[in-house]
């Protein structure tokens, strides 16, 4: 069975601006704070610390950068479905900016994710490419322009509403987060008290000097924000 995602959800990429220890540090306060908050936190962690911070976190929703689709077997330097799940990892990252894929993929890696229970958080770089993908029914899907990626600025409360229409007029089901460019505690505050199903920060919390900080400053926005809206709700509402 997949990992329950309730919502409002808050989501951190670590991509590779930290790496060994620091990573692990940062998942235990991340996990810390799931528990005293009790909010559901996705943390992208790259593929050789999956396995540590399972075994450190008991809280965290963790999720692979990517995967290939090949089955056990050949495929030196591939990354399979199976050895991730093993590792530890709730879910995957498909067609991040930083690592696109062909249409064709998405669907493809979607469907071996549901193989084996694993979460599908999908990205795309336009409204439109959000609509085309939402199609292949993805748990979540975080539609954030490229341009904006590390920016510090946001596509705006009027881009969070076009997007999550487009995306659940094709699937009811799958979340949409918000992600690109948020850097600030008060942008966090912002698209949570306006309803988005999730945000997401990467460099505006790892690009940091202090990142256990920055991440905390965020989450009391986003309790705050949180209190403004009604009960949170599963995946699958």
């Amino acid at each position: 069975m997949k990992s329950a995602v309730r919502t409002p959800f808050f989501e951190i990429g670590v991509k590779n601006y930290l790496y060994g220890d620091a990573v692990v540090e940062l998942a235990w306060a991340a996990d810390g704070a799931a528990a005293e908050y009790d909010i559901d936190i996705l943390f992208i962690t790259p593929y050789v610390d999956i396995r540590r911070i399972a075994e450190c976190t008991d809280r965290l929703i963790i999720l692979a950068p990517y995967m290939d689709t090949l089955r056990p077997g050949r495929g030196l330097a591939d990354v399979l479905p199976e050895g991730l799940k093993a590792a530890g990892a709730h879910g995957v990252v498909i067609n991040h900016a930083e690592r696109p894929v062909p249409l064709a993929q998405i669907r493809q890696t979607i469907d071996r994710a549901n193989e084996l229970d694993l979460l599908t958080f999908a990205c795309a770089d336009t409204v439109d490419d959000a609509r085309a993908i939402a199609v292949y029914r993805p748990d979540i899907l975080n539609p954030e322009p490229s341009a904006l990626i590390g920016s510090g600025r946001t596509g705006g409360l009027d881009f969070m509403r076009a997007s999550t229409e487009a995306i659940q007029a094709v699937s009811s089901q799958t979340l949409v987060e918000q992600g690109a460019g948020i850097a600030t505690a008060d942008q966090v505050h912002q698209y949570i008290a306006a309803g988005a199903d999730g945000v997401g920060v990467a460099s505006g919390i790892v690009g940091v000097g202090d990142p256990i900080g920055q991440l905390a400053t965020m989450l009391e926005a986003f309790v705050d924000a949180r209190a403004l809206r009604p009960s949170p709700t599963k995946l699958g509402r």
